[in-house]
């Protein structure tokens, strides 16, 4: 069994913003292994579904980012799962866009919600996928930037990169994560 985990904001409001692109790669993971999101019983949203013969369970938090630990800590005690069976997918802005990079431990690299995670984890040793999303804004402005949309000129290298994290997550599935790294990195 494999979790993975999409970081990101709920409501429509941060819906397409670079913060949430972990929920979009998941929902993408969702359509290939053909399940939905519904409301679990904790503070996420769940989609079940296969991969290969291997049970995929794709989590969403509902606690807004910053308290993202609290929703991973309950979905890996809820399905008894290993903290290195569970992808966290995340915006990072130290990679161009539409980058990925999979790592399986670090810091959190100025990223609340993987700060939220190690916090709650007590550890930071955990499968993880980076998706870039640049770094183009102006000094002080790094919030703003995070809750835009991606521009125009950048939408063909998020969804090259996005087609890249689901493939990515998927080896995650089958292979672990440092079979994946060597492929993907």
């Amino acid at each position: 069994m494999s979790i993975i985990v999409g970081l990101g904001n709920i409501g429509q409001k941060y819906q397409g913003t670079r913060h949430n692109i972990g929920f979009d790669i998941v929902d993408l993971l969702s359509d290939t292994i053909s399940a939905s999101f519904g409301p679990a019983n904790g503070p996420f949203d769940v989609a079940e579904g296969r991969h290969r013969g291997r049970k995929v369970i794709l989590v969403k938090p509902t606690t807004y980012m910053n308290r993202s630990g609290i929703a991973v800590r309950k979905a890996l005690a809820k399905y008894k799962a290993d903290r290195n069976d569970c992808l966290i997918v995340y915006d990072d802005l130290n990679l161009p866009v539409g980058d990925i990079r999979l790592r399986s431990t670090g810091s959190h690299g100025g990223h609340n919600g993987i700060a939220s995670i190690i916090e709650q984890l007590g550890s930071r040793d955990f499968p993880r996928l980076r998706f870039g999303i640049g770094n183009d804004y102006p000094k002080g402005k790094q919030v703003d930037f995070v809750l835009s949309g991606f521009k125009k000129s950048e939408i063909q290298y998020v969804e090259d990169g996005m087609q890249k994290a689901h493939d990515a997550a998927l080896n995650f599935v089958r292979d672990g994560i440092n079979k994946t790294m060597n492929y993907f990195n």
